[in-house]
């Protein structure tokens, strides 16, 4: 499954499950967006993020986690 910048809650899905350990309320922009583009299954342009669309991977991983 290929995954774009949209696709904000499998993003969350994915990170949740590659960094565990990882409180998601307390990450940097700059590691999230590092850490998105770094997924396997994720093809998008990196440079087509914005702090927006972050935020709602965030929020997503965030509602999640709980």
């Amino acid at each position: 499954m290929s995954m774009k910048w949209t696709d904000t809650l499998d993003i969350a899905i994915e990170l949740m499950e590659t960094h565990p350990d990882v409180d998601p309320k307390f990450i940097r922009f700059t590691d999230l967006h590092g850490w998105v583009t770094a997924l396997p299954d994720f093809n998008d342009d990196p440079e087509r993020s914005n702090e927006k669309i972050l935020e709602a991977i965030q929020m997503a991983w965030i509602e999640e986690a709980e």
